[in-house]
Order: structure tokens, then sequence, then C-alpha cells
């Protein structure tokens, strides 16, 4: 049977971030299908300059009845890969009883999970100045060049700004870091087999905050891995290196769904 998998992008990155490990798991039979939140359809180019006028409103619980609604269309489970924000909408999904495994990358945790704030740690004061909730919010090019001084040449990393960074609605960061719409219930035994991926030099969600969402789900006897990446950032699907990630997660996946 055809798998297929469902990739969820987080902030900041379009959904061709996911182009990558698209052609990596196609080449071992997956259908690969990488939908945009919603109000962000178009390059990235666009995004940036778009004015935006319902994108502020956007949060959570839009991006993930967004994603539900999708699933159920589909005539079987998909596996469900996301990253950042995406990451903790694999984990609501799961907890929902949607899709057949989830693989949770450099994920934001859910609600109850300490330290929850940690993960706003270099966002603030920008990203939660009062009255970011109700806008646009832009990730500028030298913060991000920042983030990569050690991983990336200069000119690659304007390269991967240019083609996958956009702006993120402001309300999300509020409602990440306070929990809001974010609940899991970590002792829900039936729940899909989850990975969760976690990367060593990660400013932004710090592994020690991956390693509590992942004890977090010791009261449920549903399959739950961890894996840290060494020398990875939070880009760790799109740095150089992404390819052993992506490896990774496909022999993990084929491990839970029975596919050797």
């Amino acid at each position: 049977m055809n798998t297929t998998v469902l990739f969820i992008h987080g902030e900041w990155l379009s959904a061709a971030a996911w182009d990558n490990f698209s052609s990596r798991y196609r080449a071992c039979g997956y259908t690969c299908i990488a939908p945009p939140w919603p109000l962000s359809e178009g390059p990235p180019e666009r995004l940036r300059s778009a004015p935006h006028t319902d994108f502020p409103r956007l949060g959570i619980r839009q991006i993930i009845e967004h994603y539900a609604a999708l699933i159920r269309r589909m005539p079987q489970p998909p596996l469900l890969i996301g990253h950042s924000l995406g990451g903790l909408l694999v984990q609501m999904l799961l907890d929902r009883g949607l899709g057949c495994a989830g693989i949770a990358i450099a994920a934001i945790p859910p609600r109850g999970v300490i330290p929850r704030l940690s993960v706003l740690s270099r966002a603030i004061p920008m990203r939660m100045a009062w009255g970011s909730w109700k806008r646009v919010m832009y990730f500028p090019l030298p913060e991000f060049t920042q983030q990569f001084t050690q991983a990336m040449a200069i000119q690659d990393i304007a390269l991967l700004y240019a083609n996958h960074i956009v702006p993120a609605p402001g309300r999300i960061f509020f409602e990440a870091a306070f929990g809001i719409g974010t609940y899991v219930d970590f002792a829900n035994d039936r729940r899909a087999p989850l990975l969760l991926i976690a990367a060593e030099n990660d400013h932004s969600v710090r592994p020690c905050v991956v390693t509590s969402n992942y004890r977090h789900y010791n009261r449920s006897a549903a399959s739950t891995s961890l894996k840290c990446f060494a020398g990875y950032s939070h880009w760790l699907i799109t740095e150089p290196g992404w390819e052993q990630v992506a490896d990774y997660t496909i022999e993990w996946a084929q491990t839970q769904l029975g596919r050797f």
C-alpha cells in the first residue's frame, strides 16, 4: 500500500522548504504533499511584499483545522512530518487520531511542557512586543544570517532566505508561548507512533525543550522516540547535511510502517 507523506512547514519557512525531503521520500516510493498554511499560497517573494489584509488574524486553531480537514479527505491516514510550529501541529494531529505516524522536527512544544517560554527567548522583544499579536512579523536577513554563521556560506544563506523565508502572523508566537490552543493529551495510549527530533545547536527550540517534550509522553504506552542531531541548527531540514536527517526519518518511518 502506497503511503502519503504530509509535510507541514513552520513559521518563517515556506512549504517549498520541504522540496529536498520530498524528493528523498518519493525515491523510496512515498507520495508527498506539502500544502502551505491558509493565506500563505504563493512564492516567498510575493508573500514578503503582499499587503496581508487577513494574515495577522491567522492563529494556530485555524492552521491545524486546515490540515485536519485535508487529512480527513484522504483515503488513508498519512505520515505526518512537521518542522518547528509544524512539529507542534503534528503532535496535535496525532493526538486527534489523525495520521499513521508522526515526525516532529525541532518542534515547538505543546502546552504544559516546561520551559515552554524558552522557545521564544531569541524572539523577545521583537516578536513579543506589545501589539505584535495583531501584526505580520518579518524575519530580517541580518538576524537570519546570524543563526547560520557557522553552518553556511554567506551567499548560500542569502539564497536560502530569498527562496524560502516568508512572513509569519504575530499571533502564533503568543499562542505558542502561552499554550493557547496547543493542548495535547500526553497520556493518550491510542496515539500513533511519534519521533521527536532535536538539533544540538538549535537556539530557537533548544534540545532540552525537545527532551522535556519527549519525557511528557512517558505517561503513554504509545511509541515515542527521541533523536538529537549533533552540529545542526534549527534549520536542519534545509542546511547542509539535511540528507542525514531525511534518511534517518525515512528509516524510522519504514520501521514503524513495516515497509522494508
